[in-house]
């Protein structure tokens, strides 16, 4: 059998917007000031959550907050905070919203997490918005506004803007993480895939399919007494609002079947994830994923004996 490729040359590559979060510096991102996983549909309402994790460098607390306003971004308004003053300024195609604490008990302690919220209409046509955000505190301040050079990763950036993938109509808004699948070997029929879903505002994982099998289900193993069983899920996998949903093995896991060829370490496969919404609009989202488990996965290959 001939180990199958993809046309693809990097090790996950995304074909869409919509799942452009980069899994490099996943863990750094965290420490930024940063917008929920996942995109927005092209001419759609947005509500922009800006993740504060952490004080400046430094710092005790966050004193402020500036959002500079991305041109092509119409804003409809600021979600007000207690004890912080709200100003808004609206300029044609951008402008800029901006809290400040009234009394150094009003603000948000160094370690203390939480979101700035603003509305508005992103554009019309797909593309990437970037979000400048200015983080002031009692000790210092940190500007997090650098743009890549060129396209839309984050990678390497120390102090990068928030970014917002729009995309077009019936691509799916769902950011993926970490995906993978297991490989295989000559005469192998089946295998498995694995990764990480978070829908911003909520989806259902209806469908799968990929040149390299016959068959792709989502299946679940769970414990039903001293038996470990394995079914698929013919209703679709529920994706809450903004909460991650891991499939990985001895859990929820993509089940390949009828595989067209060997899968080697190293080789790439192209995947079609199709999603549909609490009001039935069906979305898909293309991307390829590396075979082989990344280091620190779990690897273990019971998910996918039948």
């Amino acid at each position: 059998m001939n180990t199958f490729t993809s046309p693809f040359t990097p090790a996950f590559t995304v074909k869409t917007l919509a799942a452009c979060a980069m899994l490099a510096g996943a863990a750094a991102a965290l420490a930024h000031v940063t917008l929920p996983p996942g995109g927005a549909t092209v001419g759609s309402d947005y509500n922009a959550a800006f993740r504060v994790g952490h004080a400046c460098e430094g710092a005790n607390a966050t004193t402020g907050l500036a959002v500079r306003l991305p041109k092509g971004f119409v804003l409809t308004d600021a979600q007000a905070r207690k004890g912080w003053k709200l100003d808004v300024q609206k300029n044609a195609g951008d402008g800029e919203v901006r809290w400040t604490a009234e009394t150094p008990q009003d603000a948000l302690p160094g370690k203390e997490r939480s979101e700035f919220v603003l509305r508005g209409k992103v554009p019309g046509t797909p593309g990437t918005l970037w979000f400048k955000v200015l983080q002031t505190c009692d000790v210092g301040a940190a500007d997090w506004a650098e743009v890549p050079a060129s396209g839309n990763s984050t990678a390497g950036l120390k102090a990068p803007a928030a970014k917002l993938n729009v995309v077009a109509q019936g691509v799916a808004t769902v950011d993926v993480q970490g995906g993978w699948v297991r490989q295989s070997v000559p005469g192998q029929s089946g295998t498995g895939a694995f990764m990480k879903l978070t829908a911003p505002t909520g989806a259902k994982l209806v469908g799968i399919s990929t040149p390299a099998a016959g068959v792709a289900e989502v299946h679940e193993m769970k414990m039903e007494g001293d038996t470990m069983k394995m079914r698929e899920l013919p209703g679709g996998l529920d994706l809450p609002a903004g909460q991650t949903v891991e499939l990985k093995p001895g859990g929820y896991h993509v089940m390949m079947m009828d595989l067209k060829g060997a899968l080697a370490k190293g080789a790439t496969v192209p995947f079609t994830l199709k999603f549909e919404d609490a009001k039935g609009v069906k979305t898909a989202l293309d991307l390829t994923l590396p075979v082989g488990a990344p280091e620190g996965a779990d690897a273990g290959g019971a998910a996918h004996k039948h």
